[in-house]
This record gives C-alpha cells, sequence and structure tokens, in this order.
C-alpha cells in the first residue's frame, strides 16, 4: 500500500492505493494542520511502502508530512513529486518546465494514462487552471484565474459595498447583491471553460477536477467527465 498526498492551496487531501485502487481519506484544512493532527489522522491506517507527495503551497506542510511520516513508520521511502520537462508520455509545454504547477503536472500525466487524447483538463480549486493535451501527449499549454471563492473574496476586499457571502443561491439574473455575485462568479467561471473547450478539436474531451468541479459542471453547455482523484493518479503513477 501506497500513501499520495495533494497539499493544495486551502487543504491537504491524501489517499491510500493499492491492488484495490484508490481510498481517499478525510482532507484537511491547511489553515489548521499541525504534526499532531496529522498523526491522529494516519495513526490508524495501515503502514506505507511508500509516501508521494505533490505541494503547491507552503513547503512548510510539505514538512509537516515527511515529519510525520517519518515518525510514524521509520525509514519509509518518500517521493516528492516535481514538474519536468517530459515524463510518462507527456511534454511539457512551459518554457521553464520546473515552473509548471506540480498539481497541473500530475493531472497531465494521469490524463495521459487514464483517457483517450486529446483532452481538455480544468481544475477548478483555489485557483482554476486549464490544461490542454493533445493526441501525442503534447501540453499545449495552460491558463488560471482566480476559482470561485477568490473572485467572491476579490470583491468584497476591493469595494466597499460587495460584501463576501458564503450562501449558494439560484444561478440568473438576481434581485439581491448575495445572489448577484454568486451567479457572475460562477457563470464567468463556466463561460471560460466554454471559451476554451469551445476552441479544442470535436474530438477532445473536457475532464473536470477539484472541489468545485461538480458545482461548475452544472453550468456547462458542454459535456464533460469529473475524475476527483486525478491528483493521486498522477501521484501514483511515481509509485508503481
Amino acid at each position: 500500500m501506497n500513501l499520495l498526498v495533494d497539499i493544495g492551496n486551502s487543504r491537504l487531501k491524501w489517499a491510500t492505493s493499492g491492488p484495490g485502487g484508490l481510498a481517499a481519506g478525510s482532507a484537511l484544512a491547511n489553515s489548521t494542520l499541525t504534526e499532531e493532527s496529522l498523526a491522529d489522522v494516519w495513526g490508524g491506517i495501515p503502514p506505507p511502502e511508500r509516501l508521494a507527495i505533490s505541494c503547491v503551497s507552503a513547503r512548510r506542510l510539505a514538512g509537516i508530512t515527511r515529519s510525520v511520516a517519518g515518525r510514524l513508520w521509520p525509514g519509509i521511502t518518500i517521493i516528492e513529486a516535481k514538474s519536468e520537462a517530459e515524463a510518462f508520455g507527456v511534454r511539457n509545454a512551459y518554457l521553464q518546465p520546473e515552473k509548471l504547477g506540480v498539481d497541473r503536472w500530475l493531472a497531465l500525466l494521469a490524463a495521459r494514462r487514464h483517457y483517450a487524447l486529446p483532452v481538455c483538463i480544468v481544475d477548478c480549486g483555489t485557483a482554476i487552471t486549464v490544461d490542454l493535451i493533445d493526441e501525442r501527449g503534447q501540453h499545449l499549454g495552460g491558463m488560471i484565474c482566480p476559482g470561485l471563492e477568490l473572485m467572491k473574496k476579490s470583491l468584497s476586499a476591493g469595494t466597499e459595498a460587495l460584501v463576501y457571502e458564503a450562501s449558494a443561491f439560484a444561478v440568473g439574473p438576481a434581485n439581491h447583491t448575495g445572489a448577484a455575485i454568486y451567479s457572475g462568479v460562477l457563470s464567468a467561471a463556466a463561460g471560460l471553460i466554454e471559451h476554451v473547450f469551445s476552441a479544442q478539436p470535436e474530438h477532445c474531451q473536457l475532464l473536470l477536477t477539484g472541489g468545485d468541479a461538480r458545482l461548475i459542471a452544472g453550468q456547462l453547455g458542454c459535456a464533460c467527465r469529473i475524475d476527483a482523484d486525478l491528483v493521486f493518479r498522477g501521484l501514483s503513477l511515481l509509485v508503481e
């Protein structure tokens, strides 16, 4: 059994992988993560052979992860994923390949292994990222914009009258500010995805992942697939 850890901008997500496939555990908020809280969560799982880490957040959190793993399972093999120019049949489009977010790189690797290409990959997390990969495994580049929560919070931070609300509302023209913001940011995200995807070849697949994937998918006017474990699938390639 292997342990896979995806440290995003807001949460630490983890899963185990083995002959039975992937089994995701409960995510932990980065803001409250400590060695003690992580050790409590992992203390009851069987000892893994290897730990693979993807981290786009503070390096401190990767350090906590390594420290807890070493304490619970002395001698465990630890692999920290890094973006590369080429791996597993995927070629990175970035001028500086190491600058591509490692979660985006792992999603590309997983799409190459598990889906028919070409694919448009959208990670609907703290940031919304769009990456394109053609039928030869060539990454064609990507786009980044704020995620739903960041869009709402930026309006609150940048204006006097627009107050942040966490509530959900019906999507459409609204008769109060909270609902208008909710509809606006969700429609903006859907519009970006549809705009990019409409320019792709007819046989291209649209693949969504990330915490807001299901919410955004409900607003799209095009077919898509949701794979919540895409980054984990990329990490699992590193420990095979």
